[in-house]
């Protein structure tokens, strides 16, 4: 700034005044050659040495003084002009052209850009500490092989919530059970689809009936611990019981769904009462007017807005909702968590940043969350996906259940094993419980044209098996069921694949056609598993096709034929309110 503001640095670069004289070694100021500069000092040298030895070696060089060399810029660097300066004049004409004074508006504007300058990268440095601050607020927890070390933008994904009844923070102890280490009192797994079009919520009653399997946790010391798994027990003790962690409540969710949870997100009693708070209050609706002795809620029929502990209330109350069991209170915190989702993403909320940070400081303060998430950017990244979902495309459903036929008395309820299994198909394979446009419609429509054709015979298709992720022994399996009921005995069993797949797919040459839509008809293949490239060379030497088991694959002669509606099942949406009654 020094040699700027005496005018003789224009154009030039103010990080190039400082130039490495390769005889030196040393950075040089370097001024503009139309000002003297034989009044600037030297580098000091130790005990005030201002030459020394290595300067008398320099000047013995003849016809090489410090004089001649800076005349003709032998050894220096020339000057770099500024992108859009005008040249420099030729030599011997430097000096006839006057040097412009800065202009006080230049100046002006030169210090006003460096202070934006440093405004800038404070409030980035700011920016970069907050997100610090808040990733401090985030409690994680590791929970092994039952979650997802990262998260894929580019993937569907499952998020199991989990609500806990533990009496944590302040004014909490009145709530929940007495002494509960942390039961799975709520919980949701949220499946958001591929392609963003839809989302469903599919809640998961605390009084089912399930069989907690086996499950490996990490102890506070990092050694891990399996703990044993129970059969016909609620499933709210797939956490807490035992020294559960929400990794078994993963666990437990994947065995009675087939669903797997990539993550989970774990909240306890304040974060209702700070979320509310922080956006100002909840919009609800009651068909008829409340005054819960149990949870305290007392709201009139038609409209109210609840916050903090009116807000827990709401969602804890039970009594005063239909039959008073928790089935019904799930509907009332379905409604709940749509007018919760509008409230956030609207625009009173996103245009306030007052609200912004609140709402940042309660969310990651609220938050138990595993490791492969546990970074805030992550965090930011996922609520960006979701929010690319339409609210009117996000539905939330119940998992279909039963009374308990073992109790006379009815208190918990089992799986309807007859209205549920489409359901989960429905959520494995991304069809939306409400009517969405498909982005993808041309793609489906080519895949599903591989499955139009003539078709080969079952002793003329010839094929080999790879495990590609499925269960162990699903290959040998396949291969069984293909000799011994469907007449396939051109098929052979060729171990693991080199990779893990999500779907299960069948890659075969053009010659292969009627092979592969044979396969796919005895194997219930949708076309997208159906891929046209070319075919490999079995044990016997001869062409085959490759079929590869994911991670999708059910077992032998279980279809995996994606449904083209989902079951019609009781849901509601994020963009609508409804009363609670």
């Amino acid at each position: 700034m020094d040699a700027q503001g005496r005018g003789r640095a224009d154009n030039i670069d103010p990080a190039d005044q400082w130039v490495l004289n390769p005889n030196t070694g040393e950075y040089e100021l370097r001024l503009s050659p139309s000002a003297p500069q034989s009044s600037v000092p030297g580098p000091r040298r130790p005990n005030g040495d201002r030459g020394g030895a290595a300067r008398g070696r320099r000047d013995a060089a003849p016809g090489r003084t410090r004089e001649t060399r800076q005349a003709r810029g032998a050894d220096v660097p020339p000057q770099r002009r500024r992108r859009g300066a005008e040249p420099e004049p030729p030599p011997g004409r430097r000096n006839r052209r006057p040097v412009k004074k800065k202009s006080k508006a230049k100046k002006v504007l030169a210090w006003t850009g460096g202070s934006m300058a440093l405004v800038l990268v404070a409030v980035g440095t700011a920016g970069y500490l907050y997100l610090k601050h808040l990733e401090g607020n985030v409690t994680t927890t590791d929970v092994g092989s039952a979650g997802k070390k990262g998260f894929s933008k580019d993937e569907a994904f499952n998020i199991l919530v989990i609500g806990t009844d533990k009496r944590t923070g302040q004014g909490n102890e009145g709530y929940g059970d007495k002494g509960s280490v942390g039961h799975a009192d709520t919980n949701i797994l949220l499946h958001v689809a591929k392609d963003r079009t839809n989302a469903t919520a599919l809640s998961i009653p605390r009084d089912l009936m399930v069989n907690v399997p086996d499950c490996e946790t990490k102890q506070a010391d990092d050694t891990e611990k399996v703990i044993p798994g129970t059969e016909n027990v609620r499933f709210n003790t797939s956490l807490g019981q035992d020294g559960r962690d929400p990794g078994c409540t993963m666990r437990t969710v994947k065995a009675v769904t087939g669903i797997e949870p990539d993550h989970f997100m774990m909240v306890d009693f304040n974060a209702v009462k700070t979320l509310t708070t922080a956006v100002g209050g909840v919009d609800v609706c009651l068909a008829h007017a409340v005054n819960d002795k149990e949870s305290h809620l007392k709201l009139p029929a038609g409209p109210s807005k609840v916050e903090g502990e009116q807000a827990l209330a709401f969602v804890r109350t039970r009594h005063s909702w239909g039959n008073q069991g928790d089935l019904d209170r799930i509907k009332v915190q379905q409604q709940f968590m749509g007018s919760l989702m509008r409230k956030m993403s609207s625009s009173d909320t996103l245009t306030d940043p007052t609200k912004l940070i609140k709402l940042a400081e309660a969310a990651t303060k609220a938050l138990t969350v595993d490791t492969g998430i546990g970074h805030v950017s992550t965090l930011k990244d996922m609520a960006l996906e979701l929010k690319k979902v339409p609210p009117k495309n996000i539905s939330f459903v119940t998992l279909p259940v039963q009374d308990n036929p073992a109790e006379k008395v009815h208190a918990t309820v089992v799986v309807d094993q007859a209205a549920a299994p489409p359901v989960f198909d429905a959520i494995r394979n991304d069809v939306s419980f409400t009517e969405v446009k498909k982005k993808q419609k041309a793609a489906k429509d080519a895949a599903a044209a591989r499955l139009k054709g003539t078709k080969s015979q079952p002793s003329e298709v010839r094929v080999r098996i790879l495990n590609g992720g499925a269960d162990a022994g699903s290959a040998q399996e396949t291969l069984n069921w293909l000799q011994t009921q469907e007449g396939v005995l051109k098929s052979e069993n060729d171990g693991n694949a080199p990779a893990e797949l999500s779907k299960t797919t069948l890659e075969y040459a053009p010659d292969q056609a009627a092979q592969a839509r044979e396969l796919a008809s005895l194997m219930g293949l949708p076309g997208t598993a159906l891929k046209p490239g070319k075919s490999v060379t079995n044990s016997q030497g001869l062409p085959a096709m490759t079929l590869t088991l994911g991670k999708d694959f059910k077992g032998a002669g279980v279809s995996l034929t994606a449904p083209k509606k989902a079951p019609d099942v009781e849901k509601s949406t994020a963009d609508k309110a409804k009363c609670a009654s």
